[in-house]
């Protein structure tokens, strides 16, 4: 099989129902007539890429329950993200010192700290940012706010050591590259979002809880091993071996298309454990449960929306949109 045909036997095998909320591309088309407000240099070829991206269809994916415009701030949030994962990851990525200001920046940002570094968090990325931050501050308790800025420091600390690593042409063993991961695919940082968009806060004792926690850690997991397969042709020439399968391929000394079989394989494996976690988790009390639940489900939409917007963005060979436009 092709890792195109094994991307869509897996999400034919997904357990996770998929959901769209109705307003998605109305905040799409909101998008693109925002981002050239804030001063980001787009000519009409990155506009259109930023339209196949399809960021608030992801956005909305993983939170289908969120109101239109609760949608545009979290479809600001993730374009924030997925430009500074571009700005990181391309030929012409940062240096480590400047993912490191940046880094600092953006946690300046989010605690309300004037100070910066000289490389700091500047410009259109900046106001992109505050535009987006701007709502989840307001509404939400001191708590969550540094609950949301801790899981953002720990995702550009992942980004930082992969920059280094690729700087030094160090590739990670597999066990090396899946913690790593953990931290890079930003997943720990959607989590928390599905608390602004219920409006329900869990006490850190339960988000904390470490069933709860090895759920959300085993969802990333499959949301970012998924990836993997998708952004393989990219990562061959890229991701300097920080790839699930090549990273296999390395340790295993076993062909890419092996490797790609057993990454599926593990995905299955792993997501057989999702299930079976999830069922386990007990009762913590009828004030909690509501908001528990909430976050069991952001968590599984997380890994469902990436499967189903991995077919809808132009940023994979797999999209629908490109094979429908011959790309």
């Amino acid at each position: 099989m092709t890792t195109g045909e094994i991307l869509r036997a897996l999400r034919a095998e997904c357990p996770i129902p998929s959901r769209l909320p109705p307003h998605a591309d109305r905040v799409q088309e909101w998008l693109l007539g925002l981002l050239p407000e804030l001063g980001l240099p787009l000519d009409e070829a990155a506009l259109r890429r930023l339209s196949r991206g399809a960021f608030a269809r992801y956005a909305g994916r993983l939170y289908p329950a969120a109101t239109e415009a609760d949608l545009r701030v979290l479809t600001a949030l993730f374009t924030w993200f997925f430009l500074v994962d571009d700005a990181c990851d391309g030929p012409d990525r940062l240096t480590p010192a400047r993912i490191r200001a940046l880094r600092n920046g953006t946690l300046a940002l989010l605690h309300d700290d004037t100070r910066a570094g000289p490389f700091g968090l500047t410009g259109p990325l900046r106001r992109l940012l505050a535009l987006a931050w701007r709502e989840p501050r307001r509404r939400m308790p001191a708590h969550w706010r540094q609950r949301f800025a801790d899981a953002v420091a720990r995702h550009l600390d992942g980004t930082w050591q992969e920059a280094v690593n690729k700087e030094s042409g160090r590739r990670p063993s597999v066990d090396e590259y899946v913690e790593l991961r953990r931290s890079t695919s930003a997943a720990e940082v959607s989590y928390p979002l599905v608390e602004f968009v219920t409006g329900r806060t869990l006490p850190d004792p339960v988000y904390q809880h470490p069933l709860l926690r090895q759920i959300a850690r085993t969802g990333n997991d499959l949301l970012s091993w998924y990836n993997d397969m998708a952004s393989l042709e990219r990562d061959r020439a890229t991701a300097g071996g920080h790839n699930l399968v090549l990273a296999m391929q390395a340790d295993l000394g076993i062909p890419e298309a092996e490797a790609v079989e057993r990454t599926a394989e593990q995905w299955r494996e792993t997501m057989r454990r999702f299930v079976a976690l999830r069922a386990t988790v007990p009762s913590f009390g009828p004030a909690l449960d509501e908001a528990v639940t909430d976050h069991l489900d952001g968590v599984a939409y997380a890994v469902r929306g990436t499967v189903d917007w991995t077919f809808e963005s132009a940023r994979y060979p797999v999209s629908t949109r490109q094979l429908a436009s011959g790309a």
